[in-house]
C-alpha cells in the first residue's frame, strides 16, 4: 500500500462519504444511529487476561487481491466467535477489498462480539455510519491523515460511542497517535495497531512490531495490536512476547476450509 495508493483510496474513500450523504444527510445519519443499542466496548474486549484475536471477514487486499469467497460473513464472523476470538474485523471499502456495510450490518446483527468497521476512515460521516450499522469501532490509520483530522475523529468516536484502532507503522507516527488521544481527551483507552506490512514494499515483517515498541513508551492504559503476518500460533507467541494484547489476523483464517478450527489453533481454546 504505497503513499500514492493510500492518497488515491482516501480521495475514493471522500467521494464515496459524498455520494452518501446526498442520499442521507449526516443529521438524519446522526439521528439513526443514535436509536442503535449502544455496541459492546472493543477495548474492554481486548483487555481480557492473554493475547486477544481480531478476525477478520475479508475477501481482497490491496497485496494479494482477492482472495476468499464470502457468501456469509456473518456464518464466517460466528465461526471465529467460536474458535475463541475476542473481536471481529470487517472490511467495507468496497473495489479494493471487496467489503461493503451490507457485511458490517450482517455481522453485528448475529455475533455478540464487538465488531470493528475497517476502512480508509476519513471524514466523521464513515463514524455514524459505522455506529448505525452496529460497530464497536472504526479503523484510523495515522499515515492517512493529519494531526487535526486524528483528533477530530477520535472525538467524533467517543461521541459516537465507539472506540478506535488507531493504525501506526512507525515510531513517529506512533507519538502522533499518542498526542492525537491526549488531545482528544476523549476518557477512553487509546487501542494502538503497529502494522508488520510495509507501506511501499507490502512485504511483511513480524520483526517490525518489536522495534517499533522498542523504540517508544506506550501511554499508560494502552493497547497494543499486532497486525498482519500471522500463519499459525507460533506467529501469534511472538507478537505476545514483545507485549501485544491482541493480534489482528486476516488472511490466515478468512481463507481456512475450517475457520472455527483456524481460530482455535491460535487461541489455543
Amino acid at each position: 500500500m504505497s503513499a500514492s495508493f493510500l492518497h488515491r483510496v482516501c480521495d475514493e474513500a471522500h467521494d464515496r462519504v459524498a455520494a452518501d450523504a446526498a442520499r442521507e444527510p449526516l443529521d438524519e445519519l446522526i439521528a439513526r444511529a443514535r436509536e442503535v443499542p449502544p455496541p459492546p466496548g472493543f477495548a474492554t474486549g481486548l483487555a481480557a487476561p492473554g493475547v486477544q484475536l481480531i478476525c477478520e471477514v475479508k475477501r481482497a487486499s490491496p497485496s494479494r487481491g482477492h482472495m476468499a469467497e464470502i457468501p456469509d460473513p456473518a456464518r464466517l464472523a460466528s465461526a471465529y466467535a467460536a474458535g475463541g476470538a475476542a473481536a471481529i474485523s470487517v472490511l467495507t471499502e468496497p473495489v479494493h477489498v471487496e467489503g461493503s456495510l451490507d457485511d458490517l450490518r450482517a455481522v453485528t446483527a448475529t455475533v455478540a462480539l464487538p465488531v470493528l468497521r475497517k476502512d480508509f476512515t476519513v471524514d466523521p460521516y464513515q463514524v455514524w455510519q459505522a455506529r448505525a450499522a452496529g460497530a464497536a469501532a472504526v479503523l484510523l490509520i495515522v499515515a492517512a491523515l493529519d494531526d487535526d483530522a486524528l483528533v477530530e475523529l477520535m472525538g467524533v468516536a467517543a461521541e459516537a460511542d465507539l472506540d478506535c484502532l488507531v493504525e501506526a507503522h512507525t515510531a513517529d507516527e506512533v507519538a502522533r497517535a499518542a498526542t492525537a488521544h491526549d488531545r482528544a481527551e476523549t476518557g477512553r483507552r487509546l487501542v494502538l495497531g503497529v502494522n508488520a506490512r510495509d507501506l511501499t514494499t507490502l512485504t511483511v515483517d513480524r520483526a517490525h512490531v518489536a522495534r517499533v515498541r522498542a523504540a517508544v513508551d506506550l501511554p499508560d492504559g494502552a493497547l497494543l495490536v499486532a497486525e498482519s503476518g500471522v500463519a499459525g500460533p507460533a506467529d501469534v507467541g511472538e507478537y505476545a512476547a514483545v507485549g501485544a494484547d491482541a493480534v489482528l489476523v486476516g488472511e490466515h483464517v478468512a481463507t481456512a476450509a475450517d475457520p472455527e478450527a483456524a481460530v482455535r489453533a491460535l487461541t489455543g481454546h
